[in-house]
């Protein structure tokens, strides 16, 4: 197709149509910090190619590679061993496809795939069902508490404490639009003498839904059974939120303690962290909701022959159905994302992955304990897996960019998670996973021992 460049005419004309003046006014959305106002002077206005290559080779130079410094990054993101088998499978022609698999006959490789990611999500989520994949797990948990809304017919959701600031951020934005109220609050390195209590005292009959994540972004592993049996007493769904997916292999899934609705990020599982992405959403549920569930199903059947083949077998987005029967306007699944979760599964088998998360756990005790050794270190989480929060003596962000410029990446100050919320400075947490070793540990810990001593002097 030829491309057509617009007039101003034809500008006019779009704007007009929408109702605005001009296209600046397409971004009053956008903070006017954020907005430029004119050329970036630190670039020159043209360069030759070589020269443009040769500048940004410098810039990725500049760059901190995770296996080559200790780090202990999480916080829904995190550095696991990804086999090199993974990244030759997904390069298969079996599997490797532009896009959605409409035509059976020719994605069958694709198919198959998905309907094996399915039944491993489902497996490890606890669920009846799980779909061919979200874009993400921020946007599969909107997409959960839309789904609660249509199934109760309420537009109330509460979202605990726990729950990842930045999965709130994206149910705040959607909310906006859907006119559903949020009630949200903030995590507390003082613990509550009963955190559950609380958020049970306010589901009532107006409740859609109940989301809370686990373990959650303290590292804390709560049991749901209470939060379950008291949103099903008031005919309301619970959401689980699940980030690490690795966690399951160890701890009981938030399916088996009744939870209606599960969605988590799957990267942690086949996914590198690449500089922040692509990751990919999980998504289950019971089955009497299946037909509210957003996205698609894969499903096996047999063809015209009586051989085994694979199907698209539920769409119930608006690409395939129309509009007002859709249950989500989400157009992208991350199939290749999904490919490497479902490669790297199937190479660790579930006694694999069981034996993956204990080695997690094991070494996140270790830290822990080394760690909150040092004066003034204190443990800010209860039972955990391979993530905890430590409760410092000054605020945790100047310390990760002092350890930083050590290349010790430390861990996630909850002051950078939450920057408009006071309390929460002194909070660092911390991921341990089996890329983790004894003398990163040390050098994290001896480093940090310093830091705090510097500052207190």
């Amino acid at each position: 197709m030829r491309y057509l460049p617009l007039s101003d005419m034809d500008r006019g004309q779009m704007l007009s149509k929408i109702g605005v003046q001009s296209i600046d006014e397409l971004f009053v959305d956008v903070p006017q910090e954020a907005q430029l106002t004119g050329p970036i002077r630190e670039l020159p206005n043209h360069a030759s190619e070589m020269a443009v290559e040769r500048h940004f080779q410098a810039l990725a130079a500049k760059n901190t590679v995770a296996g080559q410094v200790p780090f202990f990054i999480g916080a829904g993101a995190y550095r696991h061993h990804v086999p090199a088998s993974v990244d030759h499978i997904i390069q298969r022609g079996e599997f490797l496809t532009a896009y959605t698999p409409y035509q059976p006959e020719i994605a069958q490789g694709t198919l198959q795939m998905l309907f094996e990611f399915q039944t491993q999500v489902a497996r490890l989520l606890g669920t009846d069902v799980a779909n061919a994949s979200m874009y993400d797990g921020s946007t599969a948990c909107w997409e959960a508490i839309s789904m609660a809304g249509r199934i109760t017919k309420k537009k109330k959701a509460i979202i605990s404490a726990g729950v990842h600031p930045h999965y709130v951020s994206v149910a705040n934005t959607m909310a906006r639009f859907t006119g559903d109220e949020l009630l949200t609050s903030l995590p507390t390195l003082d613990a509550p003498l009963n955190p559950e209590q609380e958020l049970l005292n306010q589901i009532d009959s107006d409740t859609s839904c109940v989301i809370v994540q686990y373990p959650d972004i303290l590292g804390n592993i709560n049991d749901l059974s209470a939060i379950a049996n008291k949103a099903h007493e008031h005919k309301a769904l619970l959401i689980a939120v699940v980030t690490e997916p690795v966690a399951l292999g160890a701890i009981k899934s938030p399916g088996d303690m009744g939870a209606d609705i599960v969605v988590g990020e799957g990267q942690s599982i086949g996914v590198g962290l690449q500089f922040g992405g692509p990751y990919v959403g999980l998504f289950g549920c019971k089955a009497k909701y299946v037909r509210q569930m957003p996205g698609r199903l894969c499903g096996e059947t047999v063809d015209a022959t009586g051989k085994r083949g694979f199907v698209l077998t539920l769409s119930t987005r608006e690409q395939h159905i129309r509009r007002d029967k859709a249950t989500s306007n989400i157009c992208t699944n991350s199939g290749l994302c999904a490919l490497a979760f479902s490669a790297h599964m199937t190479l660790l088998g579930e006694k694999g992955l069981r034996d993956l998360a204990m080695v997690n756990h094991a070494k996140a005790v270790k830290a822990a304990d080394r760690l909150c050794a040092i004066d003034g270190v204190e443990m800010a989480t209860g039972h955990y897996f391979n993530e905890f929060t430590l409760k410092l003596p000054r605020d945790a962000r100047a310390i990760v960019q002092e350890l930083a410029d050590q290349n010790i990446l430390a861990g996630v100050s909850l002051g950078r998670l939450y920057p408009k919320s006071e309390g929460l400075d002194n909070g660092l947490i911390i991921a341990v996973t089996e890329t983790v070793q004894d003398e990163d540990i040390e050098a994290l810990a001896n480093a940090l021992e310093a830091s705090i001593k510097g500052g207190a002097a």
